[in-house]
């Protein structure tokens, strides 16, 4: 899975992504204009927003992302704790709120707690679609009792599909998720390593559940419909 950390505080945004490493792949910002940039991408699955930034506050910044249609789950991470800071917090869409300073054990449990909500389940870093079961934290897939052999990028494909099911995902979104906005690559990749996934999943009938828009993108769907 994939975070953003909207902070200004170098140190802090890095205590953050030390603490959460291990259970996503992190992006940073380090102002409000940058962070926004980066989160209407919509490519990643939670964010983590100071409210005190640089050129635009944490509030704008949620607030533009909402306007937006953007609804990638927020914590708000600041130093304020009066009720009136959370309750705009609230009014302009944050998910959760987390005062600092603040302890990793709590950050992760409520990362782990918003996931859920998102996405249904987070139990045991497990994410699934039917009978599809992937383990985010040991990089392992199964369909049933038969393990699935996904390379890297091929896992992080399923991966994105699955927490996005039901929506269409652009190529151009798939390739800024999985393969980073700086890449040497084009997004003719996806196609290859789409292609690649459902070859994969063929053998146990699940590539017909891959959706494909011509020249739009790709879909998880539970109907199993034929490609358009």
């Amino acid at each position: 899975m994939k975070l953003l950390i909207i902070e200004d505080d170098h140190a802090l945004s890095e205590t953050i992504k030390e603490t959460t490493i291990g259970l996503f792949e992190i992006e940073q910002a380090f102002d409000g204009e940058e962070g926004l940039f980066l989160a209407e991408q919509n490519i990643f699955d939670v964010i983590i927003l100071d409210i005190m930034l640089p050129h635009l506050n944490g509030y704008q910044v949620l607030e533009q992302m909402r306007e937006k249609q953007i609804t990638t789950p927020v914590i708000i991470l600041t130093a304020k704790d009066g009720i009136d800071d959370k309750i705009q917090g609230f009014k302009v869409g944050a998910d959760d709120y987390l005062v600092k300073p603040f302890h990793r054990a709590e950050l992760l449990l409520r990362l782990e707690a918003i996931i859920r909500r998102s996405n249904g389940e987070f139990k045991d870093h497990t994410i699934s679609f039917k009978d599809l079961k992937l383990n985010v934290k040991t990089k392992t897939a199964f369909i049933g009792d038969n393990s699935l052999k996904l390379n890297g990028k091929q896992f992080d494909l399923l991966e994105f599909f699955i927490n996005n099911k039901n929506t269409i995902l652009t190529k151009e979104q798939i390739f800024d998720r999985i393969w980073g906005f700086e890449s040497d690559t084009s997004t003719t990749v996806v196609e290859v390593y789409a292609s690649n996934l459902r070859k994969t999943l063929k053998k146990y009938h699940y590539d017909h559940y891959i959706k494909t828009f011509r020249g739009l993108g790709y879909m998880l769907t539970e109907k199993g419909e034929d490609h358009v």
